[in-house]
């Protein structure tokens, strides 16, 4: 009852655990996700596109460009004719004054009557003033509208008078019957007046009408119409069509800004991505959530990842396409394995592609370049296969970009910004390497390159073990193999293994002379009791775990020291103590190694080979019969001791390690085929023959 309890709130933990790591990896994606009220595309003037086939989804007006725009209300204000007002009272006046003049210096004569002849003539055309002449000329207008009564005439402004201009003409109209010295005497420049005056309020009216009358727009394009496709070059008409649909791409946002839809579609389509993930690791790798440096890593890294790429798309910054995408499923794959890689690589990408316009093309491309990441690093031994894979890349970008676009583009006309790209890509994926060092440190992983480094036997401690220990040392060398046979027959971590088959024993250097394969003539055990040759065995366990700890071994390593027994017992001082005292209790919790028992395969693993190894050295011969039967002994009765029951290891699995097992022993000892021997009854034949 109290296990069930137990259990159960193990189980809610983890679905509370699950939860909380749902909920914060969405609210940090969406907080830094662009809400969408931007348009997301770039584009330039007499450039190629760069995007995939853009359709409109609403129908839109075209709005003209300004310089079209402002050309065409030059135009109008070229063509408007101002308002004057034609004032008779003026040419009525000045006549009167001229005959006033006249009449006053008794010189009525012909003079007069020509005077007044050519006053009413030019008062007829219109006379404007200085500031009015000089402001028409300046707004280069040519012609203009007369007003007398309700009728508006039109008139070149070439027809109208200036002061100037009307003295002038009277002056030189006739010189030969009317010379200018006798004119001069009537004071003509007195009786030249302006007689227009400028209609503000009506000029104004018909401007501002003219101009209103001017269309902003150049045409509609309808819902579902084609706008550009990759590749086209954005001409005048397609970027003002361009210039109007990202105008009412970001008003239409506006106007629905007071329901957030975007953000509650970001939301939803987050966190279903972070659920099915999820559920993944909870069916098919739940002893992942068993560390809190795995679900750290499994999570952080596409979280990372989804932040940066919004953070470009929202600030547009460069191409989102010169993004290491691929560095997850990289390191996911380094420190855990294929099918966890690329499923977090899958979500990763969904929820990125959601930010961009061209999704499908980056969904494609980012697939394929995760599976190609992830089939080129199986075991992460060198630093070459870095740039190798970073390559490999490279070249899938490349391939499936240029499949891509002759499909799209029904021909040659590529993008070369996407191969730089690319270029950009393949070169920051480089560094993976010293991220990989980094990662490893923070979360407390180990990559097959350190297990490669403690593979080495020129390790200080390896070489220490040669010297102190060569018995210990020769019996891990032979186990490290075993182990590494088994774990590529069963799927296992092959290289991890034999690095924890290496070290596992390391513990015996305290007090090498107290393992059979370190002594070389009397055992000390003579000298000892049952309980305390028992106490010195079980201890190299406490002992290796100081000294890898000592020496910085990684903690994955030290998993190896503390489960290669498990919670088994010293069974030959056990035995030999229980035989020594039939009639008394023993305490079998002296005789037990402090575990616990092996949680991975790999460990699982380890514990096999281990007891049998040390166990086929002390076969009295070595035959397959007898081999195969120290096998089968061996692990069965790890089977029913319940050692394996804390890991993921199958029995189908635990068969395929006994045949190898057994087949690898029968290699090492050489073992002959059996001969079968005669019956009595033939072996007197033969001596009678």
């Amino acid at each position: 009852m109290k296990q069930n309890r137990q259990q159960r709130r193990t189980n809610i933990s983890r679905l509370l655990m699950k939860i909380v790591l749902v909920l914060v990896s969405t609210a940090l994606v969406v907080y830094f996700m662009p809400r969408g009220d931007e348009f997301g595309y770039k584009y330039e003037l007499n450039k190629p596109w760069n995007y995939g086939l853009l359709i409109a989804n609403t129908k839109f007006p075209v709005l003209k460009n300004d310089s079209v725009l402002q050309k065409e209300q030059e135009k109008a204000q070229r063509s408007f004719q101002p308002y004057y007002n034609y004032n008779r009272s003026v040419r009525d006046s000045m006549v009167n004054k001229l005959y006033k003049q006249a009449v006053q210096g008794a010189n009525a004569h012909p003079y007069v009557h020509h005077v007044a002849g050519l006053l009413d003539s030019i008062y007829q055309r219109g006379v404007l003033s200085v500031e009015d002449y000089a402001r028409l000329t300046d707004e280069t207008q040519r012609r203009i509208r007369i007003v007398r009564g309700n009728v508006a005439t039109s008139a070149s402004l070439s027809s109208i008078y200036t002061l100037s201009s009307a003295y002038r003409y009277i002056m030189t109209v006739d010189t030969i019957k009317f010379p200018r010295y006798i004119l001069q005497q009537y004071n003509i420049d007195e009786l030249i007046q302006p007689n227009l005056t400028y209609d503000v309020m009506k000029s104004e009216e018909e401007l501002e009408g003219r101009l209103q009358s001017i269309s902003n727009y150049n045409g509609f394009v309808q819902a579902g119409q084609k706008i550009i496709d990759r590749g086209e070059t954005v001409t005048d008409e397609l970027y003002d069509i361009l210039r109007s649909y990202e105008i009412d791409y970001e008003k239409r946002n506006i106007d629905e800004a007071k329901i957030p839809y975007k953000f509650i579609g970001q939301i939803i389509f987050v966190f279903i991505n972070f659920v099915l993930m999820t559920i993944f690791l909870s069916l098919f790798r739940a002893d992942y959530f068993e560390h809190v440096r795995n679900v750290a890593l499994i999570y952080a890294l596409p979280v990372v990842l989804c932040v940066i790429a919004a953070f470009m798309v929202s600030h547009k910054m460069l191409n989102v396409f010169m993004l290491p995408c691929c560095f997850v499923p990289i390191v996911i794959r380094v420190f855990m394995d294929s099918r966890t890689a690329f499923m977090v690589h899958c979500a990763m990408v969904m929820i990125i592609s959601m930010i961009l316009t061209n999704n499908y093309e980056f969904v494609v491309l980012q697939i394929a370049a995760g599976m190609t990441a992830i089939h080129s690093l199986r075991e992460l031994s060198q630093r070459s296969q870095i740039v190798r894979t970073a390559f490999l890349v490279f070249l899938t970008y490349v391939v499936f970009y240029t499949g891509y676009s002759f499909y799209h583009e029904n021909g040659i006309k590529m993008d070369q910004w996407m191969y730089i790209c690319f270029t950009v890509n393949g070169i920051l994926l480089l560094f993976t390497y010293p991220l990989l060092w980094m990662l490893e440190k923070v979360f407390g992983f180990t990559s097959d390159v350190t297990l490669v480094e403690l593979n080495n036997v020129h390790n200080p401690l390896l070489q220490r073990m040669t010297e102190v220990a060569p018995g210990t040392f020769q019996h891990s060398m032979q186990v490290a193999n075993l182990s590494a046979e088994v774990a590529n027959k069963i799927g296992a971590k092959a290289q991890l293994v034999r690095t924890g088959a290496l070290y596992h024993d390391i513990g015996k250097m305290e007090r090498p002379v107290f393992f059979t394969e370190n002594q070389s003539g009397i055992s000390p055990h003579k000298h000892l009791t049952s309980l305390k040759s028992a106490q010195v065995i079980i201890a190299h366990v406490q002992n290796g775990v100081a000294l890898a700890e000592k020496h910085h071994i990684p903690e994955d390593i030290k998993r190896f020291i503390l489960t290669h027994h498990g919670n088994s017992k010293a069974k030959y001082f056990y035995i030999t103590y229980k035989n020594e005292h039939p009639d008394e209790e023993v305490d079998e919790a002296l005789f037990t190694y402090p575990g616990p028992n092996p949680g991975t395969k790999e460990e699982a693993i380890l514990m096999m080979c281990d007891a049998v190894e040390a166990a086929s050295r002390s076969l009295a011969e070595y035959t397959e019969e007898s081999i195969n039967q120290l096998v089968d002994r061996i692990i069965d009765g790890q089977v029913a001791d319940g050692c394996f029951s804390e890991c993921s290891i199958t029995f189908k699995e635990i068969a395929m390690a006994k045949q190898v097992l057994q087949e690898k022993l029968k290699t090492i000892y050489h073992t002959r085929i059996s001969y079968p021997e005669l019956n009595d009854d033939n072996k007197q034949g033969e001596r009678t023959v």
